[in-house]
């Protein structure tokens, strides 16, 4: 493949839509049109040329995608966290990982998973004790994680286990890529209080890793877990763009929809964990609350705050376009993502009254009110916690002086902690 850096616009285009014209097929399978796309270098143009991309910039790869918009070309497989995953081991992977791994990736013959949170350490990360030993030349894991998404139809999971315990604890943990089906490994789906399923608990029992899948130097998980967060946090709306397939016709795109379906399912109830602030001007008109005085402030203070996160979210949007490193959008869009949620939960109850905490046919809008209800606490938990963000924008945005800590400079051993 050729780098097409210094390529205008105009050649880009035109380069695109001539590969699109001569290659583009509905009657292929999904593995076969995608296996031809990642080997053109047109599925994932920001990537280097080496490794299946052309070396474009944003800007230049949003051209790119508006020709395969234009027909509606099918891209690379991006539902779930795959893109979390292979962003990871192309930043810190060795070459015999990314030979492995990505094509895998981009094609959808493999899945993945995250396997960070534990029970006794959610938002402090670091504090994990899933451990791994290196004994007779391979990496020995025992543990528990937990709040890890489509764990259960994962090929292989991003790994995050302490390796040594007489060092910080931050520097005692190391990165592995952990293949799923493996014996050893149990995973069991964790029912919610809205009804749905879509985190797992997940059990190492001697599950064993070969040394090749440690990702980077022993020590350097908490590193390498910095990028995968890093970059979960500036793509957390992208799943929207992914969770619908083509309502076209084809075989491609009947398998699309079917990989769409399957990959998304464990987060059809994401919407409503957002506190759906569309559906709040329809529920006020249909309940006769549109002219209560009260109710339409609120209404207002939401619809102020949702504009303003939104605006935020396009500020972060354009600056990854114009090629600009994170700013401080990530994690005040997350906390901003929290308290509009907050907010509409607060105006759907004022609107709905006691009906709200109503489910099944007759209750509002057929139980997607109170579906919210319960829902919106998980968007101050889920990709670190409100106070996690705080501290954030605190220490690393306002350059206030950091907590105090007693758990950072020894050994981790020595650090009292959950017993799980």
């Amino acid at each position: 493949m050729e780098d097409w850096s210094g390529r205008t616009d105009a050649e880009i285009r035109s380069a695109v839509r001539e590969w699109l014209e001569a290659s583009w097929d509905t009657d292929l399978t999904l593995v076969e049109w995608r296996t031809k796309l990642t080997e053109s270098g047109w599925g994932v143009p920001t990537w280097p040329v080496e490794w299946y991309g052309r070396n474009l910039s944003d800007p230049q790869a949003s051209i790119v995608q508006a020709e395969f918009d234009r027909i509606g070309a099918v891209g690379v497989a991006r539902t779930g966290i795959r893109m979390l995953a292979a962003a990871t081991i192309l930043t810190h992977g060795n070459q015999a990982q990314k030979a492995e791994f990505l094509k895998p990736i981009l094609t959808g013959e493999h899945t993945w998973c995250q396997l960070f949170s534990e029970p006794g350490s959610g938002s402090d990360l670091a504090g994990a004790i899933t451990r791994a030993d290196l004994k007779d030349g391979k990496w020995i894991v025992n543990g528990q994680k937990v709040w890890t998404t489509s764990a259960h139809h994962a090929d292989y999971g991003l790994l995050l286990a302490r390796t040594d315990w007489d060092v910080p604890k931050h520097n005692g943990m190391s990165y592995f890529l952990l293949d799923m089906r493996q014996p050893g490994v149990s995973v069991h789906q964790l029912k919610q209080m809205n009804g749905h399923a879509s985190f797992n608990q997940v059990f190492f029992t001697d599950a064993e890793i070969d040394p090749e899948y440690q990702v980077g130097e022993l020590g350097e998980g908490w590193k390498i877990a910095t990028t995968t967060l890093m970059h979960e946090r500036r793509s957390a709306d992208g799943l929207r763009r992914f969770d619908t397939g083509s309502d076209r016709q084809g075989r491609i795109y009947d398998e699309e929809r079917e990989e769409v379906a399957h990959m998304m399912a464990p987060y059809t109830w994401y919407p409503q964990r957002m506190g759906r602030v569309d559906l709040v001007i329809q529920r006020a008109k249909e309940t006769g609350r549109y002219d209560d005085p009260v109710v339409r402030q609120e209404i207002a203070k939401l619809l102020c705050l949702a504009k303003s996160a939104e605006w935020t979210a396009r500020r972060a949007r354009a600056a990854q376009e114009q090629g600009r490193p994170q700013g401080p959008e990530g994690s005040l869009g997350k906390l901003a993502a929290s308290n509009v949620a907050r907010a509409a939960n607060h105006v759907h109850t004022m609107i709905s009254g006691a009906d709200a905490m109503l489910t099944g046919e007759d209750s509002p809008m057929g139980g997607v009110i109170a579906e919210i209800l319960v829902s919106t606490p998980a968007i101050s938990i889920a990709g670190g916690t409100d106070e996690i963000q705080k501290n954030i924008i605190s220490e690393r945005v306002l350059k206030m002086p950091k907590e105090p800590r007693n758990d950072t400079d020894r050994p981790f051993r020595e650090v009292p902690r959950n017993k799980v």
